[in-house]
């Protein structure tokens, strides 16, 4: 293997580790805090459109992040009920795993 997993596999592989990491993860958790810390999607619709997940579904499982300072929402649509978030406080310690291709 050439040492760089596609993106895809990198992806699976980094919720796989987080949800290792911390089993009250779920797995639409796990993807969301990876997807931000990969800046694969920033706003829940683009994160539930691009993994073919219901709206509400995500913005249920980005509640419980937030809680736990996993992410953080900064700005908020109430029309579209578009949630927008960043990395939190709490998931710091993840940082590293998403600047290396060697994370697996």
């Amino acid at each position: 293997m050439s040492g760089e997993l596609p993106e895809v596999e990198r992806f699976m592989a980094l919720v796989t580790r987080l949800q290792a990491d911390d089993p009250l993860l779920t797995p639409i958790q796990a993807g969301l805090v990876v997807a931000a810390g990969l800046g694969i999607a920033g706003d829940s619709r683009t994160f539930a459109r691009l993994l073919g997940l219901a709206h509400a579904l995500v913005l249920r499982e980005l509640i419980g992040l937030s809680a736990r300072n996993l992410l953080r929402v900064t700005k908020r649509d109430g029309r579209t009920m578009r949630s927008h978030f960043v990395p939190g406080d709490a998931a710091a310690g993840y940082a590293s795993l998403f600047q290396r291709d060697d994370t697996i």
